[in-house]
């Protein structure tokens, strides 16, 4: 010990960890991997030993998958641990948008979240459920056939939830229409109102195209259409069928008569809705009857406006009968018959056929076929 005090300072610096080593605290020291030793680097050698895939090597080490939110990388696709509620809806809800921000702002979540979420059901599923290019994401084959059981699932769910908040009593209730024109529920709301003042109202705008995907996912109890929407899965109730008149401005030279041809209309310009609504499907029909295409000069998604637009002579019409009645025969628009088969539109009430209907749906329904819209022009 003298010795060593006396040697120079350099020399004991080097010598000390020599002859007193000190062993590493345990956090420090490496680990061992849940699938054990490395395989050798010689494939093929005498010690090598099949490969596990990753579920398997942490099931073998642990004894179970840990599921979601601790090791969700190793978990294979054999585990389903990850596929609760949230991580369906999420699912769900990129696969209606096809777009990974708009779904996080329906869900009211922060996108990573959502894309976490998808990415971690496909790991558990083992198959990809979108097809990625960029930032946009397109439900492909196998997306589909889980969206549709996902939809019955969680639809299922919803409405059990709901009869069992109608059986245990308190609930005022709820309802949820989906229509391509809200302005002719008016008369429905308001009787509603008034006789389940504390019921809940919920209405979407939407084409006949997404009316089916509101019901198929219990969005909506009641799909109010004014195009076929039908299915084996649904039901109809037939309201109105009513005619469908043409609308010019009063200067217009039509304005003095009383019926014109759909030839004679070739060359003007029509005000009217955008593709997919009922009023731009059936002018188009009228003139595909033809071999002709209507030229259209102002599209929108607000029918209230389209006499409006008419009267002001940006072009003309088509516009249903109950539009005239409201409007008057002294309305900002002149009103005419066509001459074609078949130009009218017919009202129906829509429901999904296994779907739970509420006493406040059920009183809804009871009240739309009575006060909706009465038949005739």
């Amino acid at each position: 010990m003298l010795r060593l005090l006396r040697m120079p300072l350099v020399l004991l610096v080097l010598l000390v960890p020599l002859l007193f080593p000190v062993r590493p605290p345990l956090a420090l020291l490496p680990l061992p991997l849940p699938h054990g030793p490395p395989l050798p680097r010689a494939v093929g050698g005498p010690t090598t030993r099949p490969a596990r895939p990753p579920a398997a090597r942490w099931t073998a080490a642990y004894g179970r998958c840990p599921g979601p939110g601790r090791r969700p990388d190793v978990c294979g696709a054999g585990d389903t641990t990850g596929m609760d509620l949230l991580s369906l809806r999420y699912f769900q809800a990129v696969a209606r948008h096809q777009h990974i921000s708009r779904a996080a702002e329906e869900l009211r979540v922060a996108q990573p979240s959502v894309s976490r979420t998808v990415i971690r059901l496909e790991a558990e599923l083992g198959v990809p459920l979108f097809d990625r290019r960029g930032r946009s994401v397109r439900l492909n084959a196998h997306g589909a056939a889980l969206l549709r059981r996902v939809d019955r699932a969680l639809a299922e769910l919803d409405d059990a939830r709901r009869e069992m908040t109608d059986a245990a009593g308190g609930a005022p209730g709820r309802v949820a229409v989906a229509a391509e024109t809200l302005l002719q529920l008016a008369g429905v709301l308001s009787a509603f109102r008034a006789r389940r003042p504390g019921a809940t109202v919920r209405l979407f705008q939407a084409p006949v195209d997404s009316m089916r995907q509101h019901l198929r996912t219990a969005e909506v109890d009641f799909a109010l259409a004014s195009q076929p929407l039908a299915g084996p899965e649904l039901c109809t109730s037939r309201l109105a069928r009513e005619e469908v008149l043409l609308a010019v401005p009063w200067t217009h030279p039509l304005a003095a008569r009383d019926r014109v041809t759909v030839a004679e209309l070739a060359g003007e310009g029509f005000v009217s809705t955008r593709p997919g609504h009922w009023q731009r499907v059936l002018l188009e029909r009228l003139f595909a009857r033809e071999g002709l295409a209507p030229q259209v000069v102002c599209e929108g998604d607000e029918a209230a406006a389209t006499p409006e637009l008419i009267g002001a002579g940006v072009g003309i019409g088509l516009m249903p009968a109950v539009a005239r009645r409201s409007l008057g025969e002294h309305g900002p628009v002149s009103w005419l018959r066509l001459d074609a088969a078949d130009c009218h539109r017919t009202l129906t009430l829509v429901w999904r056929r296994d779907a739970y209907l509420s006493p406040a749906a059920r009183e809804f329904r009871r009240l739309a076929g009575e006060l909706l819209m009465p038949d005739g022009p």
